[in-house]
């Protein structure tokens, strides 16, 4: 089994990403919404489910080593008899029963139980994969309603702004102080901004049902996200670790261990099988046997028989040899897949490194822009009022403050996903790394193999299988709402 050594990371602290001013007195955190994914999505309880099933593999793959036990009863009528059978009975009752024990089978057993301890092991990472692939994906969910909150409500300022402005240019031209050119241009910037409100708007709902579709509940005022703690300090670091943790590569290599185990399976089919058997009958004629005679025969006996048998297959028309063919050809795939994943895994994680890098830039210099931006935007009104700027001019440096905030609040958003991308991508981004509190012990795929590893009862089963993640359908939907932390500026 392979067995995680990735370092816990607490999701501690309190710096705000997007946000900007106080949280409401109550909110959803990051952690909620992780602990609502591990307990409700569907995509993961699913992956846990189908983990269940491959558990199962192994003893399917040890049963044919067992012992067997079959009974067969028959019931026969002689509905009509030959003339020159004298002694021919009118009914029969047989019970047969047959013991069989494996002693050797090639290596197809041993084999095939390896194989399948193989694919468990790949099962299991094949659910760490998953496990971080949908809190990856929460976490873009919880950050784009976020991003696409801030980005309404600077649109619903921008608005606000620029019907200050217009009926302000339509006062100054009542008095001859500018021209229908200026007030013609403030309302081309209003209806154009409304516009922007109103995709806006669109985005944040699409945001949100994004959200509901993960975490099932609706976002209610969502705080800021803790800083991302062990992001590594340069891109080989981060591949060191990919290479060491990353699931999908251990899934990868497992499946390829596994392979190799069937083309051993495979080539059992040529080699001779070994076991022991026993068999038991009871027959009884009720009577029948004899006709006339019948009192003088017999007409209940029991025999039985043991021995060991040997099967060596001499010619199987080429089969054995085909399946081994076919085995070998499946594990040089899975091989080559192994270092396909690799490369996927290497390629993910320079590309994450690079992008959280490059949003960490382009935060520094937006927070620039929107500084120079505030400031241009201040000088220009003075300069308006005196007559030496016109409407234009304070409406462009406007929307320069107002794009430089939207390009700021985007690379908070894409700095902190490409963060958490790049934990993911190291394999450190699982329940356990986060150290989330979900109400209850962690999910363990160990203990439902330890539990049904060992079991070889033909009625011994689970209790009927029912859903565990939560619908969505009567979740109200959210309303696009800008609270004052959102305000520009702040």
């Amino acid at each position: 089994m392979a067995r995680r050594n990735s370092k816990r990371i607490a999701l501690v602290g309190a710096a705000s990403i997007l946000a900007l001013g106080s949280a409401p007195a109550h909110a959803d955190t990051l952690r909620e919404a992780l602990v609502a994914a591990y307990n409700t999505n569907p995509t993961l309880l699913s992956e846990r489910a189908t983990l269940r099933a491959t558990d199962e593999e192994v003893p399917i793959n040890r049963a044919p080593g067992l012992p067997s036990l079959n009974v067969t009863a028959t019931h026969i009528e002689f509905l009509r008899q030959s003339a020159n059978q004298f002694t021919a009975p009118v009914r029969n009752l047989g019970v047969n029963a047959q013991a069989q024990v494996p002693i050797y089978s090639g290596g197809a057993v041993k084999n095939g139980i390896r194989a399948a301890k193989e694919r468990v092991a790949a099962g299991q990472a094949n659910l760490r994969a998953t496990e971080s692939s949908v809190f990856s994906q929460t976490v873009a969910a919880y950050m784009d309603v976020l991003r696409t909150e801030a980005l309404a409500g600077l649109a619903a300022n921008q608005v606000e702004v620029l019907r200050v402005n217009l009926e302000a240019t339509r006062d100054r031209f009542e008095i001859g102080d500018l021209t229908l050119t200026d007030v013609a241009q403030s309302e081309s910037r209003l209806a154009v901004a409304e516009g922007d409100l109103r995709n806006a708007t669109s985005n944040l709902i699409g945001a949100q049902q994004t959200y509901i579709q993960l975490v099932g509940q609706a976002p209610i005022a969502l705080e800021a996200p803790p800083p991302l703690p062990g992001l590594p300090d340069n891109v080989g670091l981060a591949v060191d670790s990919a290479l060491k943790n990353n699931p999908d590569l251990l899934a990868a290599k497992e499946r390829a261990d596994a392979a190799a185990f069937d083309t051993k399976v495979a080539g059992a089919g040529r080699l001779p099988t070994i076991g022991l058997f026993a068999n038991g009958d009871y027959s009884n004629f009720f009577g029948t046997l004899g006709g006339p005679i019948a009192a003088d025969l017999i007409q209940a006996e029991t025999t039985a028989n043991a021995g060991i048998r040997v099967t060596i297959p001499l010619y199987q028309g080429g089969l054995p040899a085909a399946r081994q063919r076919q085995a070998g050809a499946r594990e040089s795939a899975a091989l080559e897949n192994v270092i396909a994943t690799e490369r996927n895994i290497i390629a993910q994680t320079r590309s994450a490194y690079a992008s959280w890098q490059a949003s960490n830039a382009v935060i520094t210099s937006s927070q620039a822009a929107v500084e120079a931006a505030e400031l241009s935007l201040e000088g220009v009104r003075a300069e308006n009022s005196i007559g030496n700027r016109t409407i234009l001019d304070v409406l462009n440096a406007e929307q320069e403050l107002l794009s430089a905030r939207a390009q700021l609040v985007t690379a908070r958003r894409n700095a902190y996903v490409a963060g958490f991308t790049l934990l993911a991508a190291m394999g450190r981004a699982e329940a356990r790394d986060l150290n989330l509190d979900t109400g209850g012990p962690l999910y363990d795929p160990v203990v439902n193999y330890e539990r049904v590893r060992g079991k070889s009862w033909d009625w011994d089963r689970d209790p009927k299988p029912a859903p565990q993640s939560t619908r969505t359908v009567d979740i109200e939907p959210p309303e696009a709402s800008f609270g004052p932390q959102l305000a520009p500026g702040e």
